[in-house]
């Protein structure tokens, strides 16, 4: 087992712009992982329309911090910036179902062939470790019970399926090249900083304008809910601890239909049903997902630290306080549609 320490670690995230990279960047350069307390970090990030550096104006000034605009899937771009790291951090991915719906050619071209380039790069570097961050989507749908993590990949969404694509190439770069590779998956997330485009900001959103919220189908699809803190706490355990070759689930214990979501959402900004607009249900959408964390709780010693009301509750109070943040991208949202 690998064990990194901070003396020798100078990691490279990319899609650290983006809502989970930038909370995991941000939990790096402030000290919250006391194994890379003194780590220098480079962002490589695209900057397309959920990158924001204004996710990362907390750090911005830190002179371990390095931001790098830039393509995972610039071969010569990755040549050139690869060498000298230690360690891969891989957020970077399309990331929206209903996009990869309407056109899925980008999320097999960012998160399949993009990944191949940036292990091709990793392993020519001679880079000691890459932490792939997926997703629970891979698996499609569950009905009782929960993932383990040999269970067998069944997406059903474009988006899913590049996902469940780029993991198979990072496993596979472990098994034919010895790479030093750690898979992480992970259920819903949730948080400040996060583009309102995903449910629960947009619905905040909406609702502090008064605006009401799309509710898909019969708004009885499950997920399990996961605070962005402890997803990134789970994945730079699985950085300093996780076995190569593994794959880790990464969950929050909280699993809630997307009706309860919603009226909890509700209350939470002192609206009624009446501000709700049911809509046709999204095509093949999964209805129920859900992940059992036992490896990682028992091998890494990972604990979900942030429950579903407390967290729920900050969310709602950041995107409340913080309209210069999001205001704009809806803005933008708009305009391009």
């Amino acid at each position: 087992m690998t064990h990194y320490t901070a003396s020798f670690v100078d990691i490279l995230v990319t899609g650290g712009a983006g809502f989970i990279g930038s909370n995991y960047v941000r939990g790096v350069l402030s000290g919250r992982y006391p194994e890379v307390a003194d780590a220098r970090v480079t962002v490589l990030d695209k900057l397309t329309y959920s990158g924001n550096l204004e996710n990362l104006r907390t750090v911005r000034d830190d002179p371990r911090f390095r931001f790098v605009q830039g393509d995972i899937g610039d071969a010569a771009l990755l040549a050139e910036l690869v060498p000298g790291h230690r360690a891969i951090v891989h957020f970077a991915a399309e990331s929206h179902v209903d996009r990869s719906i309407l056109g899925a050619a980008p999320f097999v071209t960012a998160n399949v062939l993009g990944t191949q380039l940036l292990l091709d790069a990793a392993r020519a570097a001679g880079v000691d470790r890459f932490v792939h961050v997926s997703t629970d989507e891979v698996y499609g749908s569950i009905d009782e019970g929960a993932w383990t993590e040999d269970w067998p990949l069944r997406p059903n969404s474009p988006y899913a399926a590049s996902k469940a694509g780029s993991d198979l190439m990072a496993l596979a770069a472990h098994r034919t090249h010895g790479m030093d590779v750690v898979v992480t998956r992970c259920s819903n997330n949730y948080g400040p900083y996060q583009f309102p485009e995903k449910v629960i900001p947009l619905f905040v959103t909406n609702l502090l304008d008064g605006r009401k919220v799309p509710l898909y189908g019969d708004g009885g699809n499950v997920r399990d809910w996961l605070h962005v803190d402890d997803h990134c706490r789970g994945v730079q355990l699985a950085l300093e601890k996780g076995r190569a070759g593994e794959v880790y689930h990464i969950g929050g214990g909280t699993e809630l239909t997307n009706r309860e979501l919603t009226g909890r959402l509700l209350a939470a900004c002192g609206k009624d049903w009446e501000s709700v607009e049911p809509v046709a249900d999204r095509k093949g959408h999964d209805r129920r997902y859900a992940l059992d964390i036992t490896k990682i709780q028992h091998e890494l010693g990972y604990v979900p630290q942030v429950d579903l009301d407390s967290g729920l509750a900050a969310t709602v109070r950041w995107y409340a306080g913080n309209r210069d943040w999001w205001e704009p991208l809806k803005a933008r949202a708009a305009l391009a549609g």
